[in-house]
């Protein structure tokens, strides 16, 4: 499964899903042009232990540094994981 990003202007989202069924979903919302928040992040049972909040959270950050966009992470995962990985930590705000 491949991580697939959608954005309508104002929100967003990171994902996998297979038909029409969503496994994992890493939430966002801008907050200005160059701002993200990322609301909350969801994998499904199924999926759990696998790494795959990580790889949402991993492209979320390639995405931003791509855009030059600074994140702010109210979600506890997204807050967790940018505190133990100094790698992605350049994105926060």
């Amino acid at each position: 499964m491949e991580i697939k990003h959608e954005f309508d202007g104002r929100k967003g989202s990171f994902f996998l899903e297979e038909g029409a069924k969503r496994f994992a979903e890493m939430v966002y919302v801008m907050a200005g042009p160059q701002k993200m928040i990322i609301e909350h992040t969801e994998v499904d049972e199924s999926l759990k232990g696998q790494g795959i909040g990580a790889k949402l959270l991993e492209s979320l950050v390639d995405y931003v540094r791509k855009e030059e966009i600074k994140v702010i992470p109210l979600c506890p995962f997204a807050k967790a994981t940018f505190k133990k990985r100094s790698d992605l930590q350049d994105v926060l705000n």
